[in-house]
């Protein structure tokens, strides 16, 4: 059965599998609580039994699963029904149980591989001017050139969030040479995934992203984080080669049209 829940107690996460849909879903509920209708989040249970739960933030649905638990057929189910009704632009859940869950939900969904990295440190900080406290509307507007048909002015959902995410030390923006700029998507538990990464277009072919990421593995494993990134197979050769190792795949869904 899945049903939301209205006061959700932090102490939850300790019952769930500690991994990156956990902490996604955590960096949710520390930012923002129950008290918004984009952030809601639903308890999975089977025999009266937590096995998993499901965050809801904005158009995104994350799912992640109770420790020792394995979901049933029947279960599964009822996840891809209400990944139906709900209808999100993008699912992510673990690998063991997204194909089951694709095959359900194929015709309004599709299914792409996703890699996940763990950045490996050599302990030679490269000399940086990077900017560790931008302005972060000065990163959104490298961000605007980068990915146009993602974030516009009229669609400032991401500084928004970023921003609200930063005053509660759940984020952080880098900028480097006032072209490329990085974003930690979450700080939870000793672990950062890093994301929105881009140069703007004059600028690219030059390292500057390279450069950039290599600066914030170094620095940050050095003050004591466990650094990650998620990227497409085909950018394996290319995180590898700045000193990000690849540790697993997963699978998004990602709602057609």
């Amino acid at each position: 059965m899945i049903s939301e829940i209205k006061n959700t107690d932090k102490n939850l996460f300790s019952k769930l599998k500690q991994n990156h849909y956990t902490r996604r879903i955590k960096s949710h509920f520390l930012a923002y609580g129950n008290h918004y209708d984009f952030c809601r989040f639903f308890l999975i249970e089977s025999d009266d039994e937590l096995v998993g739960l499901i965050s809801c933030f904005y158009s995104s649905m994350m799912i992640s699963t109770a420790l020792d638990r394995t979901l049933s057929d029947n279960v599964l189910d009822e996840i891809s029904d209400f990944i139906l009704m709900n209808k999100p632009m993008s699912v992510e859940m673990e690998k063991s149980y997204s194909d089951y869950i694709s095959e359900k939900v194929k015709y309004e969904y599709s299914a792409d591989v996703r890699t996940e990295f763990r950045f490996k440190a050599k302990n030679t900080l490269t000399d940086l001017s990077v900017e560790e406290l931008p302005k972060l509307s000065e990163v959104f507007e490298i961000l605007k050139k980068c990915f146009p048909s993602v974030l516009s002015d009229e669609n400032q959902l991401w500084l928004a969030d970023t921003s609200h995410r930063v005053r509660r030390g759940l984020s952080q923006s880098f900028l480097l040479d006032n072209c490329t700029t990085a974003t930690i998507q979450y700080i939870i538990d000793g672990t950062v995934l890093i994301g929105n990464v881009g140069t703007i277009p004059e600028e690219r072919g030059k390292h500057y992203a390279r450069n950039l990421l290599y600066w914030i593995g170094e620095k940050l494993t050095n003050d004591g984080f466990d650094v990650r990134l998620m990227a497409r197979p085909n950018r394996v050769s290319y995180y590898e080669e700045i000193g990000f190792k690849e540790i697993g795949t997963d699978i998004v869904l990602e709602r057609i049209n």
